[in-house]
């Protein structure tokens, strides 16, 4: 059998009948660029040391493996370990492929880089890297993303990233990506698109699994034998397959990808509300790739819901459908409610706070936990802490803030 851990990094940009680069002309060279250095990058010391440098010294990696002792004994059953990514430098996963894709935006002699972001964190991530080597910095958001993310526009422009909100479409990530591609397009000699995830044209899902792949593997050697379980939120994808990629070969530990439930999974024609793309979407090329999108009869995509806006995207990376495709991972989905049931479980039994992104997870380990043998570990990946999201768990639990 091939090795799916090498298979998912493959040099193709293609996984199965998804992936690929369907992109602009004008683009094509760009993309091209990027991917030339990256695969030259990653097989240079140099290059891999001073990375190594950043996430020790700077981001602060390793992140903790923390178990959940209370949550365990409160739910019965597996034992239920926390992979901590909030506690990066900028408080989630993202900045672990922005600082790789920093590195070799400076490497090409780029002077400016844009963004765009959803839930904040992968901005918040850029205007943090860019500040640190000197890159100028623009990101694009979508008009209710900006408004309901508001600390994390606060944090962006006091690092002196220019912030701009997207007020077409759904005015939400989706709408954020597509303004970031036509500002690359009008701008392709000095800037480097900083794409946030494992979605996009080829060599971003590669690239960005690669820098993220860090996470399972501390989670190896923290845990010293593999986990039964694996459980990760899923909007993107970063944060699962950076999670899952190191025990893609490893048989027996088990892997779920928790989607975004919204209000409940019905729809109509027109509009969802809810981010579940394995449970109603289907295949389509969009945004530069081919994978899983939720669509109209039309082949249209529909506007989406989640509270968390980390997870308000209508498509889900390249990889990540291939390994569900496959039966290598699960996919499930938690509701709104179910999600701040849990925010409100974590923070009482650990004293955590989750990013509502990351407590789509929580949400899942809740219904997993109590059905498991005491013999049995779980892992999920805590992506984000909370901060973010205080104006929108304030609002949930009736709580002003003057």
């Amino acid at each position: 059998m091939k090795s799916l851990k090498r298979y998912v990094l493959n040099k193709t940009g293609h996984f199965g009948p998804y992936g690929g680069r369907y992109i602009p002309e004008l683009l094509i060279p760009i993309m091209e660029e990027l991917e030339a250095a990256f695969y030259k990058a990653v097989k240079e010391k140099s290059f891999k040391s001073e990375l190594a440098n950043l996430y020790r010294n700077y981001s602060g990696r390793p992140t903790p493996l923390y178990y959940c002792e209370n949550l365990t004994k409160r739910l019965g059953g597996a034992r239920i370990y926390l992979k901590n990514e909030g506690l990066n430098h900028t408080g989630a996963h993202k900045i672990n492929h922005c600082l790789g894709q920093a590195l070799l935006a400076r490497r090409l002699g780029k002077k400016r880089v844009i963004a765009e972001t959803g839930a904040g964190q992968h901005g918040l991530a850029t205007a943090t890297v860019c500040a640190k080597l000197g890159l100028a910095c623009t990101v694009y958001m979508g008009a209710k993303d900006y408004v309901r993310q508001r600390p994390n526009v606060f944090w962006m422009e006091r690092l002196g990233a220019k912030v701009i909100p997207v007020k077409t479409g759904g005015q939400i990530l989706r709408d954020a990506i597509n303004e970031a591609l036509r500002d690359l397009i009008t701008n392709p000699a000095d800037t480097h698109y900083l794409l946030g995830t494992v979605c996009g044209p080829h060599p971003y899902p590669v690239m960005n699994a690669y820098f993220q792949s860090i996470v399972g593997r501390e989670v190896r050697k923290q845990l010293k034998t593999p986990p039964d379980y694996l459980v990760a939120c899923v909007g993107g994808g970063s944060n699962a397959i950076g999670l899952f990629h190191d025990f893609l070969d490893d048989k027996n530990v088990k892997m779920i990808g928790v989607e975004a439930g919204g209000k409940g999974i019905k729809e109509n024609d027109k509009k969802c509300e809810h981010a579940a793309r394995f449970e109603t979407g289907k295949p389509g090329v969009v945004e530069g790739f081919k994978s899983y999108f939720l669509q109209n009869k039309d082949g249209q995509i529909k506007e989406t819901h989640s509270i968390s806006a980390g997870l308000d995207y209508s498509g889900v990376g390249p990889q990540l459908a291939y390994l569900k495709d496959i039966g290598r991972i699960k996919t499930s989905y938690s509701k709104d409610t179910e999600v701040l049931k849990a925010y409100e479980l974590l923070a009482k039994t650990e004293g955590i706070f989750a990013a509502l992104e990351s407590c789509h997870a929580v949400a899942e380990v809740i219904k997993l936990a109590p059905k498991l043998p005491k013999s049995k570990v779980i892992v999920f990946n805590c992506s984000g802490r909370g901060d973010k999201d205080l104006f929108i768990v304030a609002e949930k639990f009736n709580f002003k803030i003057s």
